[in-house]
């Protein structure tokens, strides 16, 4: 998607341990403009699957599958990062590395809002290694829901995360894909 590849070169910021910083428009300050065009570039990629709910991850994910489930016309729920006191116990969980973070964390998604119905598009602003991705599809499999596939704002391409989730079988779209970043230049799949 060049808008949003054009958006990383002109406000992306790249840091030690190749991490890219996108809070100027994606993940910490929300430009309404770009989250628009993610959500209509999804539903193109997916609009034709019958999507009957979004899935994502707290917290950079649920911006994004708010306004993406907005143009699905379906609802979003994103799996917490830890049991939160009001959550109740009759929960959907997994163990999840986060690169980012480096720590890991027992995802959980409440069993009153995901069932063997529905028909799950997986939506996040990053991947890298796949940890969290493989996270909520275990949850989707533990809901007895279908995957219908992953939508990804930016895939670093050259961690690995989606070639091994693509291995799988399952589908993944991602809007930009970097092959490679230095200090101060970041190179697109093309």
């Amino acid at each position: 998607m060049k808008y949003l590849e054009d958006m990383i070169r002109r406000y992306g910021e790249i840091e030690k341990g190749n991490i890219l910083k996108v809070d100027s428009f994606l993940n910490h300050r929300m430009d309404p403009q770009v989250y628009k065009e993610i959500g209509k570039a999804f539903l193109r990629l997916f609009g034709d699957c019958e999507v009957t709910m979004i899935l994502t991850i707290e917290a950079s994910g649920i911006g994004i599958a708010a306004v993406t489930a907005q143009y699905f016309m379906v609802p979003a729920v994103f799996a917490k990062k830890s049991k939160t006191s009001n959550i109740g116990d009759d929960l959907y969980s997994a163990a999840v590395y986060s690169y980012t973070h480096r720590r890991s964390n027992t995802i959980v998604v409440s069993k009153k809002y995901l069932s063997t119905d529905d028909r799950v598009l997986i939506i996040d602003d990053f991947l890298a290694n796949g940890q969290a991705l493989m996270g909520l599809k275990s949850i989707v499999g533990q809901a007895g829901a279908e995957l219908i596939g992953c939508g990804i704002v930016i895939e670093k391409g050259f961690q690995g995360g989606g070639r091994m989730l693509r291995e799988q079988g399952i589908r993944v779209e991602s809007l930009a894909i970097i092959d490679a970043m230095t200090e101060n230049t970041v190179v697109f799949k093309k």
